[in-house]
């Protein structure tokens, strides 16, 4: 599975990459908000240092982008819109499967729906060149410095903290939503039964 390859790389470096980019989104996300708010500020959806977004966003960009980095002025635009388009398609599935978006944008100007903002899509450019032109192949650099077992077992065990970390936050939204719903259909009956007896 992990010598299985995709647009010419093979899965252990997708996933190794996926990995870093995910816990490099999350330090420059946790610290860019933590100086916005004021105070630290977990920037991830469980309580690892890890934000899945970075992680597709990376590796789904590198694989579409790369055959750009000759051209910067069509990277740049290219990634631009292929990362605003990402940011809206995850939220708009996080508002409908979590019931919220965990970022938002309306006090940016030029934004739509607080989803994306212009901003954003400003520096979504710049970032498709830094991963075009200089970090992914860093990336796989520090990748193929340490013993290929051992980085399998280590995005091994790394997916499966994540999975675990994310089962449990899921968990705890979903039960919370579901007593919610529960108190609810319970006042409603109260109310109900209050009228009638």
């Amino acid at each position: 599975m992990w010598a299985k390859e995709f647009f010419g790389t093979d899965v252990y470096h997708l996933v190794s990459a996926f990995i870093i980019y995910s816990i490099m989104g999350w330090v420059v996300e946790s610290i860019y908000m933590s100086f916005c708010n004021r105070k630290l500020t977990n920037r991830g959806f469980g309580f690892g240092p890890f934000c899945p977004i970075y992680g597709f966003g990376g590796v789904i960009g590198y694989l579409i982008l790369h055959p750009l980095g000759s051209n910067l002025v069509a990277l740049y635009f290219a990634g631009a819109v292929l990362a605003t388009a990402f940011e809206y398609l995850v939220g708009r599935l996080m508002k409908k499967f979590l019931g919220e978006v965990w970022w938002d944008y309306h006090e940016k100007p030029l934004n739509y729906q607080g989803i994306i903002c212009m901003e954003s899509t400003i520096a979504w450019g710049f970032y498709a060149i830094i991963i075009i032109t200089f970090l992914h192949s860093r990336i796989l650099g520090l990748v193929d410095m340490y013993n290929r077992q051992w980085g399998i077992r280590a995005c091994t065990v790394v997916l499966f903290l994540v999975t675990v970390d994310y089962l449990i936050k899921l968990y705890k939204i979903f039960h919370v939503s579901i007593k919610e719903r529960k108190d609810k259909l319970m006042d409603v009956y109260h109310s109900f039964r209050a009228r009638w007896y």
